[in-house]
């Protein structure tokens, strides 16, 4: 059964392990960086959560999900403000295909739908244009562009 569990001590290592597949290594960052950057955004005032992605007992993907901005965030688009954001998704190559990524962003999607960081308007992402996977998948789920970019990716958002 797929499910979230938060990256802590006794899982980091097994999710800095996960990677995708070298020709889609230029569409998202590897999990550690992504790690590193969750840690300091939250000494940034930042909301972050980094989970991994499980079915069962076996680490399938990484997900981490923010809220707003903080302080060391320069030039944010302006969906960032009081919003949740898919900030990281990725799932590792030897899983792909197999249906993880959609079942795995319903379940972020529903731990949006908690408000743990409060009530919010929207949910962002944003992606690559070259990456026509991940854009058919978000689009699936309602994410439409919203004209905005983050740095070279398209924006696209879905109201919550």
């Amino acid at each position: 059964m797929i499910r979230l569990e938060k990256v802590n001590g006794r899982n980091v290592w097994d999710i800095i392990g996960l990677s995708v597949d070298e020709s889609q290594r230029k569409f998202v960052a590897d999990n550690k960086t992504s790690i590193i950057e969750a840690y300091a955004a939250m000494t940034g005032g930042g909301q972050v959560f980094p989970f991994g992605i499980y079915d069962g007992d076996t680490p399938v993907g990484f997900v981490m999900i923010g809220f707003g901005t903080d302080e060391y965030w320069e030039d944010p688009p302006q969906i960032a403000y009081n919003n949740y954001n898919i900030w990281r998704f990725m799932i590792d190559r030897h899983f792909q295909n197999k249906g993880y990524g959609k079942a795995a962003l319903k379940l972020a999607l529903d731990f949006i739908h908690t408000y743990p960081c409060g009530n919010a308007e929207k949910c962002w992402l944003s992606y690559e244009e070259e990456n026509i996977v991940a854009q058919n998948l978000y689009r699936s789920f309602g994410f439409e562009p919203n004209g905005e970019k983050d740095g070279e990716e398209t924006i696209a958002i879905i109201a919550l």
